[in-house]
C-alpha cells in the first residue's frame, strides 16, 4: 500500500467497452474525473476489464494501491433514462452474454458462502436530492443486474465488509448520445455524467447519515 495518507483519494471505477460497443460512457467519464480534487479529495480512476474474474482482480490491486476512503464504482446500463443510483448487490451472477474473456456465467455466486447481499454504503438519496437541484435525470435503482456490474459490486461491498468506514457503492450511468441514437433509447451527455459523479462524490464526502425519503419502486 504506497497511498500518501496526507492526501485522501477517492477512487473511481469504470469499465471498457462490451457488447459490440466502441466506448463505454462509465470509463469515459471517470478517465475525464482523474486528478481532480473534490472536498480535498484527490480522484484517481481506474479502468475495470468487462470480465468476471479478472474485473475483480484489478478492483481489488486498486484498493490496496489507493487505500481510498471512498469508493464509486460506475457502469454503463444502456436504455435507462438517467443516473441510476444502485442500492443492493446480489450474490448472483447470471450472465446473459458473454464477458469480454467469452466467459458466461450462470446461476453461481459471486462468493461463495458469502451473504445474499450486500446494501451500498453511499448517502444515496441525498445524492439524489443534489442531483435533482443540479437538474441531472436520476433515481434510486433497486438492482444492478447479474451481469459484471452487479459482479464488482457484490465484489467491492465484500471487499470491504471489514472495513466498515469505507464508503462504497455502484453508479449506473446511460448511454453517450452517440449510442443512444443509434439504440433509439436515453442517453445523458458525458459533460452531464461527469458533473453527476462529481456531485455523488461530494454528497458523500459532506453527507455523514442519509436522508430518510422515499426512492423506492413498486415492481
Amino acid at each position: 500500500m504506497n497511498a500518501d495518507a496526507s492526501r485522501p483519494t477517492v477512487l473511481l471505477t469504470g469499465f471498457d467497452p462490451f457488447g459490440g460497443e466502441s466506448v463505454n460512457p462509465s470509463w469515459q467519464a471517470v478517465q475525464a474525473l482523474d486528478g481532480r480534487r473534490i472536498e480535498g479529495h484527490r480522484v484517481v480512476a481506474v479502468q475495470l476489464p468487462t470480465a468476471f474474474t479478472a474485473s475483480l482482480e484489478t478492483l481489488s490491486k486498486a484498493l490496496d494501491e489507493h487505500a481510498p476512503r471512498v469508493v464509486v464504482a460506475v457502469g454503463q446500463a444502456g436504455g435507462r433514462d438517467g443516473m441510476s443510483l444502485e442500492r443492493v448487490a446480489i450474490n448472483l451472477i447470471d450472465a446473459r452474454i458473454p464477458d469480454n474473456a467469452g466467459d458466461q456465467p450462470v446461476d453461481v455466486p459471486v462468493a461463495v458462502g458469502g451473504p445474499a447481499a450486500y446494501f451500498t454504503r453511499l448517502p444515496i438519496k441525498a445524492a439524489l436530492q443534489a442531483l435533482t437541484r443540479e437538474g441531472i435525470a436520476a433515481h434510486v435503482s433497486q438492482t444492478a443486474g447479474t451481469y459484471v456490474c452487479n459482479h464488482v459490486f457484490y465484489g467491492l461491498m465484500h471487499a470491504l465488509r471489514d472495513k466498515p468506514d469505507i464508503r462504497a457503492g455502484f453508479v449506473h450511468v446511460p448511454w453517450s448520445p452517440a449510442q443512444a441514437a443509434r439504440h433509439e433509447q436515453p442517453g445523458m451527455a458525458l459533460d452531464r455524467v461527469e458533473r453527476a459523479l462529481s456531485v455523488i462524490v461530494a454528497t458523500t464526502l459532506t453527507t455523514r447519515d442519509d436522508v430518510r425519503v422515499t426512492a423506492g419502486a413498486e415492481c
